[in-house]
């Protein structure tokens, strides 16, 4: 299990979890639209809102976007998601965290 791409569908899936879980309704709407533009099948898009999915890498990938930290980066280093792709998940949960205002003091 290496060599995992952060491609468009891992980072549709990221953001789908990061908008459900946050309650960002404004955003899951034209993220769905491209998550089906895609290919991405309803339920593979139930799956990111629901912060998984049933590819195992996105699962942990998406787990280390909803809560980034030493341990979340661990398994997903373990599962072949290499340092610098993990560098880009948390960016992307920051830039998330920081458009929904959800930064902590």
């Amino acid at each position: 299990m290496t060599g995992f791409n952060l491609g468009p569908r891992a980072r549709l899936s990221i953001e789908l979890a990061l908008a459900a879980t946050s309650g960002d309704d404004h955003m899951m709407r034209p993220l769905e639209k491209d998550a089906r533009t895609l290919g991405m099948t309803g339920a593979e898009i139930d799956m990111a809102r629901s912060g998984s999915s049933f590819d195992f890498q996105v699962s942990k990938a998406i787990a280390l976007a909803l809560a980034p930290n030493s341990e979340r980066r661990t398994c997903a280093m373990a599962a072949g998601i290499d340092a610098q792709v993990c560098a880009e998940i948390e960016a992307i949960a920051a830039s998330h965290m920081t458009r929904s205002g959800l930064t902590s003091a």
